[in-house]
């Protein structure tokens, strides 16, 4: 269960609309009591690729920086956070600030996508392409220095994907997955094993006797259970069953904290499902 809550209005598009406004959102719809949200402040950020394909290097980089500060301080005062994106590049932000203050780390990435793209060959440029590649170190050629020379933030071998299904996708773009590299269980796995005992498999091997962190980007439902996401896909998990994976996830004491991302208020203009994310949060809020 979290204690604290820290917003990160980062979106990897260089803009300050979208899923930049979520964290804000989010806590006017319930998430957390008024005055309680820990914002991170971010400057303005500009919809350019630089030389490693991503948009808005500069934003992205500042972005890693402030926020795995605000992070590594929740951590340090005992405090398991649930950090609330904008877009997930932020869980690279937890790993920093995570191994920073207890070392190896390991991931739970409960995403629709695996997130692992070449940042060159992505159609948007987008970090939220390609988050997962940068912890894993992978290519770091081109990108800032600050941020090139803290990659590295994970090994494949801690690393586990719950509810990936962009499969087609990557084939079609001539994009490699990581399946065979890490553990990866698409939403068909889960059911077939169980949400609970695949989650619980899954924690065993990325090192539960380390410290690790949850990852959850919100595209991992069907868009029929969350409709306001900008990359929606078929299929996906229903909200019972993401509630099962992630309550056996913070029930596990070697977990961190949790990264929350990808909600967009722009295709939400009722604030309908801002409301269901409040409610799913905020269930397990000790």
């Amino acid at each position: 269960m979290f204690t604290t809550v820290i917003g990160v209005p980062y979106n990897s598009a260089g803009r300050a609309a979208g899923v930049a406004r979520a964290p804000g959102v989010l806590a006017e719809a319930g998430l957390v009591p008024p005055g309680e949200l820990r914002l991170v402040d971010l400057p303005p950020g500009s919809p350019v690729r630089g030389p490693s394909g991503l948009l808005a290097e500069p934003l992205l980089t500042e972005m890693l920086a402030r926020a795995s500060a605000a992070i590594g301080l929740a951590l340090r005062a005992g405090d398991r956070p649930l950090v609330v994106g904008g877009d997930c590049p932020v869980v690279l932000a937890a790993l920093v600030a995570g191994r920073s203050a207890f070392g190896r780390m390991g991931l739970l990435f409960v995403d629709g996508h695996e997130d692992a793209w070449d940042p060159r060959a992505s159609p948007t440029g987008e970090a939220a392409d390609s988050e997962l590649a940068l912890a894993l170190g992978r290519y770091r050629d081109a990108l800032p220095g600050p941020l090139a020379s803290q990659l590295p933030l994970v090994d494949p071998a801690d690393v586990a994907i719950l509810g990936a299904r962009d499969s087609g996708e990557l084939a079609a773009y001539g994009q490699p997955s990581l399946a065979g590299e890490v553990l990866l269980l698409r939403p068909g796995d889960l059911r077939e094993e169980g949400i609970t005992a695949a989650t619980r498999r899954a924690i065993e091997a990325i090192g539960a006797h380390r410290s690790w962190w949850l990852h959850v980007d919100l595209d991992v439902l069907g868009t029929d259970q969350l409709a306001a996401v900008d990359y929606p896909q078929d299929g996906g998990l229903t909200w019972a069953e993401l509630s099962n994976l992630v309550g056996t996830a913070l029930s596990n004491r070697g977990c961190l904290g949790w990264t929350l991302c990808i909600y967009n208020p722009d295709l939400d203009p009722d604030r309908t499902e801002a409301r269901k994310i409040a409610g799913f949060a905020g269930r397990f809020r000790r």
